[in-house]
């Protein structure tokens, strides 16, 4: 019987073949060994925080010696270490998404305005990008644990089934949200997620239209969210800035009325500083 655990799996399998298989027609520039290390880091997560070879080689389908060879490359710089049984990340791999978040300046732009929004609300505030078909938390605020998962700087989320996500999916041209929506996750995370593309085509469309996203209990039960877009240069929407809180302390209509008047506001002086308001 097939579980969504196992579909996961598979589609990062083949999406790890995909990403490491040299693109034809290539130059020759493609590196497959380094696309291959990569893919091995990216499968340890919160599910998998220790691997042996084997559970390596599945998580990622490649061949076991290819896995093995990654492991050790990573065992010897010193982002990964091995007990004699099983492989798991050291924090020296926190150096490289620091390098990122470093030079990036929207999440040094953004989170004295996040800061201010939860203190000011009382509820935790966060700032995401799109990458691919999910959202990366690039700076956050939190007052409180919201959710089941922890959630920090580099967590990421299903973005069709997120607010932050969905406000940064209805800003895509039309033929590239079109292109997603067949593609899309379809796990249904509780009884009101919408997993259908009419229905979060439908729902795009209105994002699109009133400006803001708000999702209620479709992610996880008893946890609402709203979101608004963050503008860079040229108006084009760089970014979303979230307020998530707990359905049984905070109705809907307190949530699009002065909570979504402050994340509003907020984004506009956040847009402005970037040059995009």
């Amino acid at each position: 019987m097939e579980t969504p655990g196992t579909k996961k799996a598979e589609n990062q399998a083949l999406s790890v073949h995909n990403e490491v298989s040299a693109p034809e027609g290539g130059d020759g520039t493609f590196v497959t060994a380094l696309a291959r290390g990569l893919a091995v880091m990216r499968a340890f997560g919160a599910g998998r925080p220790r691997m042996t070879l084997a559970d390596a080689a599945k998580a990622t389908g490649l061949t076991r010696a290819t896995v093995r060879r990654s492991l050790l490359t990573l065992v010897e710089l010193g982002y990964a270490e091995n007990d004699g049984r099983y492989f798991s990340l050291t924090p020296r791999v926190l150096t490289i998404g620091y390098s990122y978040l470093s030079s990036m300046p929207l999440p040094r732009i953004a989170q004295p305005f996040l800061e201010r929004v939860s203190e000011t609300l009382n509820e935790s505030c966060s700032l995401s990008i799109l990458d691919g078909d999910e959202i990366v938390y690039v700076a956050r605020a939190a007052t409180r644990r919201i959710m089941s998962i922890g959630l920090s700087v580099g967590s990421r989320l299903p973005a069709f089934h997120t607010s932050m996500g969905r406000v940064l999916l209805a800003a895509l041209p039309e033929a590239e949200m079109e292109r997603r929506l067949p593609n899309m996750d379809r796990t249904p995370h509780t009884p009101f997620t919408r997993v259908t593309p009419d229905s979060l085509r439908e729902e795009l469309t209105r994002v699109r239209q009133q400006g803001y996203a708000l999702m209620d209990q479709e992610l996880e039960l008893g946890l609402r969210s709203i979101a608004v877009p963050v503008l860079g240069p040229g108006g084009q929407v760089v970014a979303a800035m979230n307020i998530g809180t707990q359905a049984g302390r905070v109705d809907l209509d307190r949530l699009t009325g002065p909570i979504l008047e402050t994340l509003r506001a907020t984004a506009q002086e956040v847009s402005a500083v970037l040059g995009g308001g």
